[in-house]
């Protein structure tokens, strides 16, 4: 998930100003701003704000992707710095933490889903294939089952996802992860 084509770094920093707020907006749950509103508030022009992204949805999107980007990094670090099963439950357990600290982006994310956005299709195969390798390596670890795919721990997660605005959120939250690590759990023969 990456650009199409290089950037000046004038506009790299435009773009990268850009998108700074519309995270900050878009966590705090300021969907509802004028799309021309995003440009005063990165300091940059309204034709600099058109031309990186067209509409709110192609900026939606791009804060999305970077996301997406950066859970998928997380997974790797863990999988690189700590024993398999760990990892796994690390990377869940921050991926609910993560939501619960971007609500309005998922709030963002919610209207974007109803435009069938590619990007969303894009980074939940990103997404699937980071918790497919934690598993695999759970799974050669012996840790985990080995007949629970990614797909199912995605269902789950998507499951969680859409209950971001359910009242207590984050225990109910952290109560189904717990349920999920426990189901992939490997029983003693």
């Amino acid at each position: 998930m990456t650009d199409p084509k290089p950037l000046r770094a004038d506009a790299r920093r435009n773009r990268d100003a850009v998108l700074a707020k519309a995270r900050e907006v878009f966590a705090t749950g300021g969907f509802d701003i004028r799309f021309d509103d995003f440009a005063r508030l990165a300091g940059v022009g309204t034709g600099t704000l058109y031309r990186h992204f067209p509409t709110r949805e192609a900026l939606a999107e791009a804060v999305y992707r970077e996301e997406i980007t950066a859970m998928c990094a997380r997974a790797r670090e863990l999988q690189a710095t700590l024993p398999a099963p760990e990892a796994l439950g690390a990377f869940l357990r921050g991926f609910v933490s993560h939501l619960d600290g971007h609500q309005g982006l998922a709030r963002t994310l919610a209207t974007l889903m109803a435009t069938r956005s590619g990007a969303l299709a894009e980074g939940g195969r990103a997404l699937s294939q980071a918790i497919a390798d934690l598993l695999a390596a759970a799974v050669r670890a012996g840790a985990v089952r080995d007949d629970v795919g990614a797909g199912a721990v995605m269902m789950a997660l998507h499951g969680i996802c859409s209950a971001y605005d359910h009242p207590g959120f984050r225990p109910d939250a952290d109560a189904a992860i717990n349920l999920v690590l426990d189901g992939l759990r490997r029983q003693a023969p």
